[in-house]
């Protein structure tokens, strides 16, 4: 099976399962094209997308409330399937990347599908099932300003995936204090993958970036708002994942200096969409 051909069958697909199987470990990138590129993905009624003002998502504050808790990691889970999805149409959308961005596409990818089963195994633990709240398609919601490689890393790995850094660092802390150590080991692996993450955006930014911008300027050049760098933070800032995915110090500052813009959920209020 081709790379594409595997990135198509998780947006054509109706199954959570197929969306969410690892990829064969044989796949080849022979043909990198091949497959259409879809606009949204194939979802199942149960995860069908709806607008965002409908979705109401707790603050972290609302840990210790099973109920909230609940909607809370729902959401947590919702985000990491869209990064599936995302992933999945980057590797449709830019054929003509190199192979090893193309496999490091692919590789995130699969971090992607296991965060998202590890969300869903704590939702069922806590007797919920994912699809029993609504969710939002707030990162697909950003797929028409996405126009190139660099714009892809900008929005995804550099503003939802660094934002993620403090959002799982705060959240990590409200499953300690309310004793739940296995949610917590949870969200904490999904920060240490995070990192390698921003990593890789962070890399590649550097090799598909004009060599006479800055990395901050060819970052701003990536996103078109309403993303904007307030979003690549959470409300408590923590610079130290950003120092380990390598980071230059312009670029660590400039983002702590933003105004935060959402919650961990990236679905909580239209408020995220606002300049």
């Amino acid at each position: 099976m081709e790379i594409h051909q595997f990135a198509h069958q998780i947006l054509s697909s109706e199954s959570l399962e197929t969306k969410l199987n690892p990829a064969p470990p044989d796949l080849t990138d022979e043909q990198p094209s091949g497959s259409p590129l879809p606009s949204q993905p194939v979802r199942n009624s149960e995860l069908k997308i709806v607008p965002g003002k409908s979705v109401r998502v707790p603050p972290v504050d609302g840990f210790p409330d099973q109920s909230q808790r609940e909607r809370i990691v729902h959401a947590l889970a919702n985000h990491e399937f869209q990064a599936v999805e995302l992933f999945a149409w980057a590797l449709l959308a830019f054929p003509d990347t190199p192979s090893k961005f193309r496999r490091g596409l692919l590789k995130i990818l699969d971090d992607e599908q296991r965060h998202t089963r590890m969300y869903i195994a704590c939702l069922e633990r806590m007797g919920k099932r994912f699809g029993d709240f609504p969710v939002t398609g707030y990162f697909w919601n950003k797929v028409p300003n996405i126009k190139s490689p660099q714009d892809f890393v900008c929005t995804m790995s550099l503003t939802f995936e660094n934002a993620n850094l403090d959002h799982t660092t705060e959240n990590a802390l409200a499953a300690q204090k309310i004793g739940d150590k296995k949610l917590a080991q949870v969200i904490e692996q999904i920060h240490d993958d995070e990192i390698d993450h921003v990593k890789f955006g962070w890399t590649w930014l550097k090799r598909f970036k004009s060599k006479d911008h800055s990395m901050w300027e060819a970052y701003s050049q990536g996103i078109t708002r309403p993303l904007r760098p307030g979003l690549a933070r959470g409300r408590k800032f923590h610079p130290e994942g950003r120092v380990e995915a390598g980071l230059d110090d312009e670029f660590i500052q400039k983002i702590s200096d933003s105004i935060p813009g959402m919650e961990a959920g990236y679905e909580s209020s239209e408020e995220s969409d606002r300049p």
